[in-house]
């Protein structure tokens, strides 16, 4: 599975922000807020994937939002709000030039979205391969 693999490779790579304390360095921020934005593109791709072959016609929309929706109603994600929150991050990464914006994507990545990451690489690992 392709996109899943990009998914792991991404979230290998996100762990790299624990290397970092702040004050932050512009290129550290944009580095960090980078790597998160991969790292979710990525998830929600590879959740696109494993819905389709798995027989979801929800998934065919391409919509991340949709695709959240129905990897909660499919089991793949515990957390659905939590997963929107991120989405809305992963939005706002057009605006992390702003740094209180990209102070809080770091934050939360650090926090909960790493975390999140992780639960979904392990829930696929158990149930959807």
């Amino acid at each position: 599975m392709k996109k899943y693999e990009n998914f792991k490779a991404a979230l290998k790579n996100l762990g790299d922000i624990y290397a970092y304390e702040e004050p932050y360095g512009n290129v550290e921020i944009a580095g960090m807020v980078g790597l998160y934005e991969i790292c979710f593109e990525q998830a929600w791709k590879a959740m696109k994937e494993l819905l389709e072959n798995s027989g979801y016609a929800e998934s065919a929309t391409g919509s991340p939002r949709t695709i959240l929706k129905t990897a909660y109603k499919a089991g793949m994600i515990d957390d659905e709000e939590l997963w929107l929150n991120a989405l809305v991050s992963r939005n706002n990464v057009a605006h992390a030039y702003n740094e209180v914006i990209a102070m809080d994507i770091i934050h939360q990545t650090k926090s909960r979205y790493h975390d999140m990451f992780i639960q979904l690489s392990q829930r696929i690992e158990k149930d959807w391969m």
